[in-house]
């Protein structure tokens, strides 16, 4: 049979679909190995890590049923949510491929407002570091960050944690947004294979039933 048979066209789907499973399983082990390790302590973050990878497993199981059964409903909304999915990565990918070093610092001293305390003693302890950027900084606000950061480096001289960051900020952005964008196009990669399965015959079927 040729590879553009039914199938294979399942196979494929299958295929990529356990991959989308084993991506989703791989973030909720990372985020549950960095909280059983103490490397990030915000249960926000690890939230946030585990849902994502919780939702991408959920969408892969729906392509796997979908596709094991030839399914036209489920196939259908794995179309759609995963062509939304694409969408919204693709724009990420490029963003973090463009973004230019003012942006980061940016982004990074509104992040830093946001987080809570135990996060940012979690960042300045592991980091061994203090405060932000001290020029984008009150005099008052970088004293009291100092005064209270865990870092063992506060004996000695410590460097700002933007300092820190900013120094590979621009290299995990690249390699951030290249693998996003490596996912995105094997996501549109998986529209195209639902797509094109939803339209095929069975040949186990019954030549007289509906697709």
């Amino acid at each position: 049979m040729v590879c553009g048979g039914f199938a294979c066209s399942r196979n494929a789907l299958c295929a990529l679909n356990v991959v989308y499973v084993l991506v989703g399983l791989l973030l909720i082990g990372v985020a549950a190995w960095g909280k059983g390790f103490g490397i990030v302590s915000s249960l926000h973050i690890i939230g946030g890590v585990i849902a994502v990878g919780f939702f991408l497993l959920l969408i892969a199981i729906v392509g796997l049923i979908g596709a094991i059964n030839h399914h036209q409903v489920m196939l259908f909304f794995y179309m759609i949510i995963l062509g939304l999915v694409f969408i919204f990565q693709f724009g990420i990918s490029c963003s973090c491929l463009a973004i230019k070093r003012s942006k980061q610092e940016s982004l990074l001293s509104g992040g830093w407002r946001l987080v809570k305390e135990n996060t940012k003693k979690s960042i300045e302890s592991n980091l061994n570091c203090c405060g932000l950027f001290n020029k984008s900084e009150s005099a008052e606000t970088f004293k009291s960050d100092v005064e209270s950061c865990p870092a063992a480096c506060k004996k000695t001289r410590c460097l700002s944690c933007g300092e820190v960051m900013m120094e590979h900020a621009g290299e995990a952005l690249k390699i951030l947004g290249g693998v996003g964008l490596f996912f995105s196009f094997t996501e549109i990669l998986g529209v195209w294979l639902a797509m094109r399965y939803r339209n095929q015959k069975d040949p186990r079927a019954n030549p007289s039933a509906f697709l």
